[in-house]
Formats: C-alpha cells, sequence, structure tokens
C-alpha cells in the first residue's frame, strides 16, 4: 500500500509540471540544463550511463530544490532505452521535452592539446573505421533509437519538444567556406565527430518533416564552443552559456520553428 501511496504522488507531482528528459546529464551541457530546467519548475529526468555518477548529479540537483530523478540509460544500448521507457510510461506516464544530448568526441578522432601540431586534430586519412562507427553509435543511432523509443510518451503532450544537441562543425555550409579559404571561423576538420553531428542535423528533418502537422517540435542547436570534457575543457565559455540556448529551444512556444538549427544568436546555415 505505501508503495502504491508513493506512485500516486509522484504521477499526481509530474502531471502539475513539465517533464524533461535529458541524456548525458550527469555533468557539462547536460547537468547545466537539467539545472536550468529544474529551477523553472520542470521534473528532470536525470539519465546517464554511469549509475554512481548519475545518481551524485540528481542528489546535487535536489539539494538545491529542483525535482530531479535519476535514470539510469545507455543512448547505445537498445534494451536500456527500452527499459527507461517502459519506466516514464509507468511514472511520469509522458514526457514533454527530449533533450538528446549525450554524446561523443573519441581521442582518434581528436588528440588532446599538447600533441604535436600536425596530429591536432586527427586527419581524416588516419581515422580509424572503429572510430567512426562508434561515433556514429552515439552521435546518430541513439539519438534517433532515443526519439523512436520516447516519441509515444511525447504524443501524450500538449506540445512536446525534441531538441537534438548538435554543433557549429556540422555545419556543410561552414565546412565549405573553410574549404574554399572564405571563412575566419575557427574550424576542426574531424571526419568522425563532425559527419556524425552533419547526420544528426539531416535526422532532425526528417523528424521535423514527419511531425510538421502535430504540436511537436524537432529542432537541433548548436551550443556554441564549450569548456566540456568532451573537447579537453578548451571551449571559450562555460556550459551554463550553452545550455540557455538549448533550455530556449525546450521551451519553444507554439509559433517557434521546428526542423531548424539554431545557434545563440539565431539559425546556422545547414
Amino acid at each position: 500500500m505505501a508503495q502504491l501511496e508513493h506512485e500516486d504522488a509522484s504521477n499526481t507531482m509530474a502531471s502539475d509540471c513539465s517533464v524533461a528528459l535529458v541524456t548525458g546529464a550527469n555533468k557539462g551541457i547536460g547537468l547545466e540544463v537539467a539545472r536550468q530546467l529544474g529551477e523553472m519548475g520542470w521534473l528532470v529526468l536525470v539519465c546517464a550511463r554511469d549509475p554512481q555518477r548519475g545518481i551524485a548529479a540528481t542528489d546535487m540537483l535536489k539539494a538545491q530544490g529542483i525535482q530531479a530523478r535519476f535514470e539510469q540509460l545507455d543512448i547505445t544500448d537498445d534494451s536500456s532505452i527500452d527499459a527507461a521507457a517502459l519506466r516514464i510510461a509507468a511514472d511520469p506516464a509522458r514526457l514533454d521535452v527530449l533533450i538528446n544530448n549525450a554524446g561523443v568526441l573519441f581521442e582518434g578522432d581528436f588528440p588532446r592539446p599538447g600533441l604535436p601540431q600536425d596530429t591536432f586534430p586527427s586527419k581524416p586519412s588516419v581515422t580509424s573505421r572503429a572510430i567512426v562507427r562508434s561515433t556514429y553509435a552515439a552521435n546518430v543511432f541513439g539519438a534517433i533509437a532515443m526519439t523512436n523509443a520516447m516519441l509515444p510518451l511525447m504524443r501524450r503532450s500538449k506540445a512536446a519538444r525534441i531538441v537534438n544537441v548538435s554543433s557549429k562543425l556540422a555545419s556543410l555550409s561552414l565546412a565549405d567556406d573553410f574549404c574554399q579559404g572564405n571563412s575566419n571561423e575557427r574550424y576542426f576538420n574531424l571526419l568522425a565527430y563532425n559527419s556524425s553531428k552533419a547526420a544528426l542535423n539531416a535526422a532532425t528533418l526528417q523528424y521535423a518533416i514527419e511531425l510538421r502537422n502535430t504540436t511537436i517540435k524537432v529542432n537541433a542547436v548548436d551550443p556554441g564552443h564549450c569548456a566540456t570534457d568532451i573537447n579537453g575543457h578548451i571551449g571559450d565559455r562555460p556550459p551554463s552559456e550553452a545550455a540557455k540556448v538549448i533550455v530556449r529551444l525546450a521551451t519553444l512556444p507554439h509559433d517557434g520553428p521546428t526542423g531548424a538549427f539554431i545557434g545563440e544568436t539565431g539559425r546556422r546555415a545547414w
């Protein structure tokens, strides 16, 4: 009986606030997104592959008065994703926002600073197929699997939002400008990472087309070059700043864009 009472209370809480799922939420940009949505009164599902790190992050958010719940989730494991979807279907029984934030940048694609200049970053011609495959498994296939698993729950929302965390390095226009010598923007020629994020952008458009006649909006976001573990903390600004544009897309009004690639100052070229 006590367990049933607990579940009823939890469902009541969820029905009174928006519910967001953030992958890779135990650190960096994902943690800051969870914090900022939580500060707005949202119930945040803090997803992480490592239970110890995920629980620690969740407890930290709770200590700040945020409604947070840890969900153990490996975006490269279909059974892990399916199990999480079943738990969420039971409680809180819907999802208002999915933020596909978890991603990878392997050392074989992007050697850490301090190595000889001619190895920073790795040249495409020496990037292994294994690195490309592993990068796509997380950055593309993981986001697709998460979206497919969570869409039934998002259809229960009055106005759901899907935000795919991409990168300015996904921009084919930027790559073309750099190739032609027409860009002054900093550009890292990363075969696996850049092409995987470009593929994620393409997938974003495909979902936006499918859902264009619904209340679900799907967008890709360039959070900017931030100092996180993924890049050895060489970014220009803190994760808290990057999180702001993601939160903005997560909370778009009904007349907001869908099928767009958006950065801090507005739309980015595909």
